[in-house]
């Protein structure tokens, strides 16, 4: 029962799942005002304001660097990780989600002349990647709750 205990009371995962879970929250509820529409896929969907994945590597950094310091190997690696994180989704998510819009174009388009396109897939997921406004909005939710919880012990 104390690994479970060690588990919940882990200052650097509570706050990056903390930060996590706010942001979707908060792209839920920014999704809602926009379309007047509950979309509770956006809970776990990628994409989107905040950046879910760069409030958490951001969190988890600037946590470990409250626990352990910058000189920390930990915090070393925590940055770089959250340094790629957010690289990544501006970059080669962003992109991926850019053409899966231009290929769900054309099909929509050609519907009837594209022979080989496999009917029951359905559109490619156009949310993937990140504007550099809301990997910053994500990284800077991140930080925040990053410092403002108290660490424990």
């Amino acid at each position: 029962m104390s690994k479970i205990q060690d588990l919940f009371s882990n200052y650097v995962l509570n706050v990056a799942l903390l930060s996590w879970f706010s942001a979707q929250v908060i792209k839920t509820l920014l999704n809602l005002l926009k379309t007047k529409k509950l979309k509770m896929e956006r809970m776990i969907g990628a994409g989107g304001m905040p950046s879910a994945h760069s409030a958490s590597v951001c969190s988890m950094t600037i946590a470990i660097a409250r626990s352990v310091g910058f000189q920390s190997p930990l915090f070393a690696m925590s940055f770089l990780l959250a340094s790629i994180v957010m690289y990544d989704a501006m970059g080669v998510r962003r992109a991926a989600g850019e053409h899966a819009k231009v290929i769900n174009m054309i099909v929509k388009k050609n519907k009837n002349d594209i022979s080989y396109i496999p009917r029951n897939k359905g559109e490619l997921k156009e949310f993937l990647g990140h504007t550099p406004l809301e990997v910053l909005g994500g990284a800077l939710l991140g930080i925040l709750i990053a410092m403002l919880v108290p660490m424990h012990g």
